[in-house]
């Protein structure tokens, strides 16, 4: 039988400020290890978010010198718990910046890394648009991290409607999904719960979102940290405040949600559709 363990998600309202910022969000964590978590999930850009018209201020620092690895490290060998680091605002040699998630084993050295991979580049309703290519540069390769209890799936964000990002994770072996986040309200109220708990049932993984809320300037998150099974039911809901939610975990039940269906061994080859014409009326 697998190791079974406790997880937190970590639910914070980020802004400018990164020292409070960080506090809050240690603060929640320590309190998450009181509840006896072995693993606490924090949000995307949980040290530092604001945004306005022509702003998008998110911390940015080589990764060396940024000051929530360190302290989250202290955190994690104090505790003997892992931390996933969600996401950090990493400086590159081309000028845009890495969104980088970190996972910290229990003496807390950084054991993987991951970089999102999809930018979210939208126009919502209202005149709401993102541009995060401005100033993110995209990572290139999907991670699988090693944990006491198995294999974890990293991902951020945005990564969420890409589907078969997830199915090659959990075809590498990937027993645990994580999408830190700091998903906007609009679209959180419109597709947070089922895309989450699609990708769970897709892939027969256990799914750890934690989500940012409340308001980061101009721009609103939507909070709603998940903890989501293999089967596809929410052991967790984060609601909208500051927090953090538990859920126990069982590995074993990725193995038995596989088991009554195998969907990740029935991938069968096809030919991709031909371009599609429209005959034009005569």
């Amino acid at each position: 039988m697998a190791k079974k363990f406790r997880v937190a998600c970590i639910q914070n309202r980020a802004g400018p400020d990164m020292a409070a910022s960080m506090e809050e969000a240690e603060i929640l964590s320590r309190d998450a290890v009181a509840d006896c978590a072995d693993l606490i999930c924090l949000p995307e850009f949980f040290s530092c978010l604001e945004v306005a018209p022509d702003l998008f201020n998110v911390g940015a620092t080589i990764e060396a010198d940024h000051p929530a690895i360190p302290l989250f490290s202290d955190l994690a060998q104090e505790s003997g718990v892992w931390v996933l680091l969600g996401s950090l605002a990493v400086t590159t040699p081309s000028g845009k910046i890495r969104n980088r998630s970190l996972l910290l084993d229990s003496s807390g050295e950084i054991v993987s890394r991951y970089d999102k991979i999809h930018l979210f580049d939208v126009n919502l309703a209202d005149g709401e648009t993102y541009r995060e290519s401005a100033i993110v540069e995209a990572g290139e390769e999907a991670v699988v991290a090693p944990t006491p209890w198995g294999l974890m799936g990293l991902s951020v964000c945005y990564d969420l409607r890409f589907a078969h990002l997830y199915r090659s994770l959990a075809q590498a072996g990937a027993h645990f999904l994580t999408v830190p986040a700091a998903f906007t309200k609009t679209t959180g109220e419109a597709h947070w719960h089922t895309l989450l708990r699609a990708r769970a049932i897709e892939t027969g993984c256990y799914v750890f979102a934690p989500c940012q809320w409340g308001t980061h300037g101009e721009a609103e998150t939507y909070g709603h940290s998940l903890i989501i099974d293999p089967w596809g039911k929410v052991l967790a809901d984060g609601g909208e405040d500051s927090g953090y939610v538990c859920a126990d975990i069982d590995p074993d039940q990725v193995t038995q949600a596989r088991s009554m269906i195998p969907a990740l061994g029935h991938d069968r080859p096809y030919n991709d559709p031909a371009p599609a014409t429209v005959e034009k009326a005569s």
